[in-house]
């Protein structure tokens, strides 16, 4: 091995996402290998298992969401959080909003 493979980084395969027609935004994968996407021209964020490429889970948007979600976590309830900006688009023809969505993990306790 050479210094400059020594250098390249690891990849790994990575399974297809079938994810809706996308158009804009990006992609937010967090540390535990789920991947966020809501840049399509359905209306929805979806969760994927970057291990084998699964839908895990997906939330519908009031307008469409071609921006890229973010992640915090809240100082109060010390939940983490995905958000998303659901403006729309007039160039790629869905529906125009100012919502900003978010979404959290329930607790056992809050069912």
């Amino acid at each position: 091995m050479d210094a400059q493979e020594r250098h390249q980084p690891r990849q790994r395969a990575i399974h297809p996402i079938r994810r809706g027609r996308s158009r804009a935004g990006r992609a937010l994968v967090t540390a535990g290998g789920v991947a966020f996407l809501s840049g399509t021209l359905d209306y929805y964020l979806r969760a994927y298992d970057l291990r084998n490429g699964e839908e895990l889970w997906k939330g519908r948007l009031p307008a469409g969401g071609q921006a890229t979600p973010i992640t915090y976590l809240s100082e109060k309830t010390g939940k983490q959080f995905v958000v998303v900006m659901a403006g729309g688009h007039s160039s790629f023809g869905t529906r125009i909003g100012d919502s900003l969505v978010a979404w959290t993990l329930e607790d056992e306790t809050e069912r």
